[in-house]
Formats: structure tokens, sequence, C-alpha cells
């Protein structure tokens, strides 16, 4: 065999990089660009090497320079979030998910948990990784609007009938969850408030949606690669004393990874670097954009969810399509013309089934870094108004718009 394969994968590769970053807007609610300088630390000797257990404490020699990275990791993310414990082995948001469950999920106890429809992440439900843990569920009690849950009853509900830990977090998120409003009754009831913060965790540390350690939450979960702009990886954060805080840290390792892919955490120190420096600017420029958007889609006659507060507080915009044929074939129609999201179930949809909903989710965390502010919304608004609405090809303005934009913002690349 000679190497026809391999030039087969690499152009492969080359095209994705040519489609996906050089003609497409990206709103993917999950996805983000790291900077050219973080992106050239990956690809180094790390990928090759293994750094099981602590800095200081490895099972393996010649960690040393590893060992830096991953300390300083750890202490910038202390500062950026300011908690007083940290873990960044988990390798992806799901896996530092399942080790806090492992440690403060008792068996089969009951849990208050997001619904699909009402936004909740798979590894909340039954089928993920919470489900390894307890069956015994209980929905929120939410508003008429199912994106806002009704804190007074929640708070009467625990009152009456505590449970082992209320988990808060969505993967469709547009409001905040009512952490400041349930953490006293939790504490007298000693119920654990658990926060997956995976796609606002960016916006947390940017100060412009809710501090929920602040706020009385126990542990923040989160990725690294969505509204935080750093590469693919999962992070603990806590204020637990030392005593349970091990407990977490020997889920995470020897738990849940044994190596824990450290090519790309160099990427995350940088990242973690820039938010430090940018992140407040960029966080409050991803919730102006998502703001404009969704009201230039109103504008246009989309039926944009949340209107009654402001359509959104976070990155993304949730639209009801179901005019438009629904979230599968509007989602595939936007990307024949190189603009990509994700069909959704939206809150008034419960029961129906997650590969045919009727809405679409939007964000702007990605395009916001690449420098778009709120007249690109207003011009995506207008190509999405077209190809849905008019059933135009609107492909070649889309990466006009697209190319005007070539670099990364809020970072270092230009120093």
């Amino acid at each position: 065999m000679n190497d026809d394969a391999i030039r087969e994968v690499e152009a492969l590769v080359r095209k994705q990089n040519e489609w996906r970053l050089g003609r497409t807007i990206n709103l993917i609610a999950s996805e983000n660009v790291l900077s050219l300088r973080a992106r050239r630390l990956l690809g180094s000797d790390f990928h090759h090497r293994y750094a099981e257990g602590h800095p200081g404490q490895r099972y393996y020699q010649g960690t040393e320079i590893i060992d830096i990275i991953e300390d300083r990791t750890r202490q910038e993310m202390k500062a950026l979030f300011r908690c007083a414990q940290a873990d960044v082995r988990a390798i992806s948001g799901t896996i530092a998910n399942d080790a806090v469950f492992s440690v403060l999920i008792p068996r089969d106890a009951p849990v208050y948990a997001n619904t699909v429809a009402t936004g909740g992440h798979i590894s909340h439900q039954k089928l993920g990784a919470l489900g390894r843990y307890t069956r015994t569920y209980r929905n929120f009690p939410m508003c008429p609007d199912g994106y806002r849950v009704d804190a007074a009853r929640l708070k009467d509900e625990i009152a009456k009938d505590p449970p082992a830990a209320v988990l808060f977090g969505r993967s469709l998120f547009i409001h905040p969850e009512p952490v400041k409003e349930v953490a006293e009754v939790c504490r007298e009831k000693k119920v654990l408030v658990i926060y997956d913060g995976a796609h606002v965790l960016g916006l947390i540390a940017g100060r412009q949606f809710q501090d929920p350690l602040a706020e009385g939450a126990d542990v923040l979960m989160g990725s690294t690669h969505k509204t935080f702009f750093g590469p693919q990886r999962g992070v603990v954060l806590s204020t637990f004393p030392d005593a349970v805080w091990k407990k977490i840290d020997r889920a995470v390792f020897p738990g849940m990874t044994s190596n824990h892919h450290l090519d790309t955490l160099p990427p995350l120190l940088a990242a973690t670097l820039e938010f430090r420096a940018f992140g407040e600017a960029y966080a409050k420029q991803v919730v102006t954009n998502a703001r404009a958007l969704a009201r230039a889609l109103a504008a246009k006659g989309f039926a944009v969810d949340g209107a009654d507060f402001g359509y959104t507080h976070s990155h993304q915009v949730a639209v009801n399509v179901g005019a438009q044929g629904g979230g599968k074939k509007a989602s595939e129609r936007l990307k024949d013309n190189d603009i990509i999201c994700n069909m959704n179930l939206l809150p008034s949809e419960q029961g129906r089934s997650p590969l045919d909903p009727g809405g679409i989710r939007i964000g702007v965390q990605e395009m916001t870094r690449l420098g778009m502010r709120e007249p690109e919304m207003e011009a995506i608004a207008g190509l999405m108004h077209d190809i849905l609405m008019k059933g135009r090809n609107a492909r070649s303005e889309v990466n006009a718009l697209r190319a005007r934009f070539p670099s990364v913002h809020y970072s270092f690349d230009d120093r």
C-alpha cells in the first residue's frame, strides 16, 4: 500500500478547514474557535505522553513541564471563577458531570433535573450519566414559558419533600437558573446544589450571566469549548471543603480518567489567560449579539421564544420554525447555504421526538469571537429570512459575509 490513503485523509482535513473555518457562519451553540496562539500549542510532544495523578505526585517520570502547566491552569481557573477548588483533568464536560454524580448522588436518591424538552443535557437523563446513579427523577416545576423554573413552587417542594440534589443547567439555556432563590432552603434541608455550566461557562467567567458558586451552588461543572473558548475538555469547580473535594478528586482520577489528554492542556491554559484578559468584553458582546439576533429574527417574522424576558440572557436563541417546515428541514436548508445550526426540541414540545423537533437552537459565541457585532447579527437574520421564508439560495452572500471576518478577536494573536 502506498500513501494515497493518508493523502485522502489529509485532503479531507483540508476540505473541512476550508469549508467550516473559511466559508460557513457557524451558529452551533456548543462550539467555538481557538485563537491562533492557542492552536499552535496543539500537536506538541505532550500528545505522546502520560501524566497520571497530580503534579509532583505522578506515577511516571518525565512530567516536570506538564506539572507546571497543569498546576498553573488550576490556579488560573480558581482565580477566574473565584473558588477554592478546581480540577482540570476531565477530558469533557460529560466526564466532569459523571465524576461529580458518582460522588454526590446516592444510589437511586431523588434528584431534580431538567427534561430534554426543557433543555436538559443528555448526561442529565436516565440514558446518560445521571441514570448510572439514580432512576428517581423529579422534573422542575416550570413557568408557562418552559424556560424559567418556578422558584416559589420549587422551594415549597424542596421544603416538603427534600431530594438529594437539584441539578441545574441545560443544553438549551437562555435564562438563568434560580440558584440564589433556593440556596437557603437547600442548605436547611441538606440538599446539594449542582450546576452544569457547560454552555454558559464563558459567560459566568465573563461576569455576564449568573455566578452559581457565589449564589449558593456547591459545585460547578463545565465544558471548556463553548462560550469558554478553549479546547475540548472539562472542568470541575467548587467551594467544597477538602474532605468532600478529595472524593471528587478521586472520582476524576482514577475514577473517570487515566491520562488526561495532555496535548490540549496547554491550549486550555492559554485560553484561560485570554479569558482573564478579554473575557468580560467578549462575554458582554456575546449576550449583546444574541439579543440583537433574536430581535432581528422576530422583526423578520420568525417565532423567537423568550419574548417575555427579552428573548435571551445567554449566547443562545431558540426559534420555533414549525411554519418553515420544522427544525430538521430548516437546519438542513440553512446548512445547504453554509449557515450551520442544529434542530432542537423546545419546551412546548414535551413528548415530541428529538429527531423531529419544531425548533432550532442558535449560538452566537463563535461568530462573536471572530469579530461580528450587532450589524452582522441583523445581516444573518436577513439571510435566514431569505433562505427559510423566501426559499432563496444565499450561499454566496453567506460566504462573502464570513470572508470579512478571518481573524480571531479577544486574544493575544496580534501581540
